[in-house]
């Protein structure tokens, strides 16, 4: 039986990062795939390249910024100003919706604009009803509670009121008129940087300090013994001192045998990328679609990041947590998709010559009142047995990847003091 100081679940960018912190230490990752990276990889078609789904950087410090990049000194990396869009009516108009609601038809805009000022004065209690008092119904209705119904597959009233925390774009009713005549759409992600070689770079530069016996792939962890510290895998065990999960944290607790009297609840998303031969919508990086007939969410353009003369994008779906999707269900959803894209003008005769698809399950977690409580009950639980969960699924919660690398990082440290 092999015995580590420190081992983590997930080669995912928290299980790389805090490993990285952790690399001159006994340290071992065990990743259940085949490759390392989780939802951070990188698929390379035809020439195309795309990534799981759209992983486009948003820093707020440069420092780890520039480290990552100072990791991929061959690498061409694009610093890119965002620009996207929302698909309304047969026109696409700036996103965040509620800063430019001076873009819509006259009547749309005169209702969201009174709805904003009359809105409700109500302390909210749930995600829904956030909406609703810091925007009014106008708003709430055309955009914000049907995007989100069919980004999260959820009734949006079982959310948390703080269910995005950081990264929902509020504005209060004077910045939203201010923005009818000096334009300031900034928010997180207004600008981002992307490695021509895809998200995958950031995955081998998080990992380029690590060595070839510290991550252990295709090692999927069945079972932890809490008490005698020993990790089962599907062919071999390893005791710890230290364990640190990255995976879900509904599977962190059923491998413990820890139970729990909530339901932590999730969507799944099904993403199609899609390479074309030649190009489709110029300038812009991503746009909102919040119709329920249309398929998608949201869909992306890579080639618009790389200046390129095919056009090269991902297309999301958000589908409820359930059983595995079928091969038939899967060739109906792509069939939507495409007529979709043709539907709102992405698609003008071009020819499909590239594919891949993928579904990520979970993908965005159902953070409610509930699961919050219990989140935190179970970690200081966990903890107190020297098993510590971090990370967006660890964690169960909603961030970013630099959440993810500042989290493990500040973990790494406090373990080493």
């Amino acid at each position: 039986m092999k015995r580590h100081k420190y081992l983590v679940i997930g080669a995912g960018i928290s299980g790389l990062a805090i490993a990285d912190r952790l690399a001159n230490e006994d340290v071992c990752v065990l990743e259940s795939e085949e490759e390392i990276g989780g939802y951070c990889r990188t698929i390379k078609k035809s020439g195309f390249v795309w990534d799981y789904s759209g992983h486009f950087f948003h820093f707020k410090n440069p420092d780890i910024e520039r480290e990552l990049i100072q990791r991929m000194p061959y690498q061409e990396v694009a610093s890119v100003s965002r620009v996207s869009k929302i698909y309304w009516g047969d026109t696409l108009i700036d996103f965040p919706f509620q800063k430019n609601i001076h873009q819509l038809p006259r009547e749309d805009f005169i209702d969201c604009l009174h709805g904003l000022h009359f809105r409700s004065k109500k302390t909210p209690t749930n995600f829904l009803e956030m909406l609703e008092v810091k925007f009014g119904q106008g708003i709430t209705e055309r955009f914000l509670a049907p995007y989100n119904k069919k980004l999260y597959a959820v009734d949006l009233s079982s959310l948390d009121v703080d269910a995005m925390g950081r990264f929902f774009p509020y504005a209060d009713e004077s910045e939203i008129i201010a923005n009818f005549r000096s334009r300031d759409n900034s928010n997180y992600n207004s600008n981002f940087i992307y490695p021509r070689g895809g998200a995958y770079e950031y995955v081998k530069a998080m990992s380029s300090r690590l060595t070839a016996d510290q991550i252990l792939a295709s090692e999927p962890v069945i079972k932890i013994d809490v008490k005698e510290k020993i990790v089962t895998t599907l062919s071999q065990k390893f005791c710890y001192d230290v364990l640190v999960n990255t995976s879900p944290f509904p599977n962190l607790l059923r491998m413990c045998g820890v139970t729990s009297q909530v339901q932590f609840s999730s969507n799944r998303v099904l993403v199609f990328n899609f390479g074309f031969d030649s190009k489709g919508p110029d300038g812009i990086h991503w746009i909102y679609y919040p119709q329920s007939e249309i398929v998608f969410y949201r869909i992306g353009f890579y080639d618009n990041i790389f200046e390129s003369r095919q056009m090269s994008i991902y297309v999301e779906i958000g589908l409820p947590t359930g059983a595995r999707l079928t091969d038939s269900e899967i060739r109906v959803y792509r069939e939507k998709a495409l007529s979709d894209l043709r539907q709102v003008g992405v698609l003008k005769g071009q020819q499909l010559v590239a594919e891949h698809f993928l579904v990520m399950d979970p993908a965005y977690v159902h953070m409610t009142q509930d699961s919050l409580i219990e989140t935190a009950r179970l970690k200081k639980l966990l903890a107190a047995k020297n098993i510590f969960s971090i990370g967006r699924y660890g964690g169960w919660t909603y961030c970013s990847i630099e959440d993810n690398i500042i989290e493990a990082r500040a973990l790494a440290d406090i373990l080493q003091w």
